[in-house]
């Protein structure tokens, strides 16, 4: 009876087993949980490389015409004709108006028969003088009469000149009943029509002659960033190559065809504004920049051989405006750097100071960093199987460029 009673059950030595194990397996996970490790962010890089760069400027800028002349009559009278034609092109000496000669061409006639009676009167007094000359030397005639004679003489040689002058003069007024051309160019509407009474050198222009090829450009570039590029050019870290270049865009954004040259900069400031005035010359053949056309004008202001361009999406701006940038530092860590800039190249920030050569700048992954933060350059993806080895490497060019 007493064996029965101390041997003990299946039943009993099951569940004591089973709660045994349960201990143990909790025991064991305990043991071995592990907290996980944070993951450092993957960012795409630009290594910062000084190259030589031909550094530009984009100003505005208006066209203005080559040459300009307002046209207007130099004698009273009343328009008879208009000869050209509104808007089209015109060479030098076309006539434009016709006014009214009648009385011009009366004066002509006057001054010739004047010019012939002052002739006459010479043809008198010459052999008058040569006789009373023998004859004063025999005391056949006095003194005076000589004297008189060759007054007379003088007189009628002098006449003879300024009826000569005087028929010139109105040889010059016909002509100008003739209004012409003075330069080649296209030519504008016209302010007057046949029968208009007109003045000489009237305050009103009759028409307007403008030379289109080549064309002027008048560019406006602020003092300070002129004073910049002069100190840049006497310290050597800008260098110009000959005479500087310019080209355009237009207002629609396509760029204009033709290249032009940097002709001179203004003498002074405009007090309003503070900006100086530069100006081009551009080959105009097709006639497609018009006087007073607004224009994008990029100018060539030398060349940096140690030049900073870095891509914008790598610069943004603080809270004081200051352009800024995050770099990856040798042992990585992110640094926040502040830049000066003095521009744009294309799609490129150029950098003054605040990079250096080697500089790993951050330029993907930029949202998932922040100063003093641990980061690693992202490793380039591998190329898909029969893919060129330089897609691959085009694919990453932030991150080679990190290597």
């Amino acid at each position: 009876m007493e064996a029965l009673f101390c041997k003990p059950s299946l039943r009993t030595a099951g569940a004591a087993a089973l709660i045994t194990a349960t201990v143990l397996v909790a025991g064991c996970s305990k043991s071995t949980t592990v907290a996980p490790q944070a993951q450092v962010a993957e960012v795409g890089v630009f290594k910062v490389a000084p190259q030589a760069l031909q550094i530009t400027t984009e100003l505005p800028g208006r066209t203005a015409a080559f040459q300009v002349a307002e046209v207007r009559p130099q004698v009273n009278g009343l328009i008879q004709k208009r000869l050209f034609v509104e808007g089209a092109d015109v060479k030098a000496g076309t006539a434009l108006y016709q006014i009214d000669p009648s009385l011009y061409q009366a004066s002509v006639n006057s001054a010739k028969a004047a010019l012939a009676k002052a002739k006459a009167n010479l043809m008198t007094s010459g052999p008058k003088v040569s006789r009373y000359k023998e004859l004063v030397a025999i005391e056949g005639v006095s003194r005076q009469d000589y004297e008189d004679a060759v007054a007379a003489d003088a007189q009628a040689k002098a006449d003879v000149e300024s009826a000569a002058a005087a028929l010139e003069e109105a040889q010059i007024n016909l002509k100008y009943t003739h209004v012409y051309a003075p330069i080649s160019g296209r030519i504008s509407r016209s302010t007057v029509t046949p029968g208009a009474l007109v003045t000489a050198n009237q305050t009103d222009a009759l028409t307007t002659v403008q030379q289109l090829d080549p064309i002027y450009v008048d560019i406006t570039q602020s003092s300070e960033d002129l004073l910049r590029l002069k100190r840049d050019m006497e310290s050597g870290s800008l260098k110009q190559s000959g005479q500087a270049k310019v080209t355009l865009v237009l207002a629609d954004g396509t760029k204009y065809a033709q290249e032009g040259k940097l002709q001179f900069s203004g003498v002074s400031v405009d007090t309003s504004t503070g900006n100086v005035v530069l100006r081009a010359l551009f080959p105009n053949p097709k006639n497609d920049l018009l006087p007073g056309m607004f224009v994008r004008a990029v100018v060539e202001a030398g060349v940096d051989e140690q030049a900073i361009a870095v891509p914008q999406q790598g610069v943004s701006r603080n809270q004081k405006g200051q352009a800024t940038a995050l770099v990856l530092n040798p042992q990585g860590k992110v640094e926040q750097r502040v830049l000066v800039t003095t521009g744009t190249q294309g799609d490129k920030w150029l950098v003054k100071s605040g990079l250096s050569a080697g500089d790993l700048l951050i330029v993907e992954g930029l949202q998932k960093v922040k100063p003093g933060a641990p980061a690693k350059v992202a490793a380039a993806p591998a190329a898909a199987p029969g893919a060129p080895a330089a897609a691959a490497a085009a694919a990453t060019p932030a991150a080679k460029s990190a290597h």
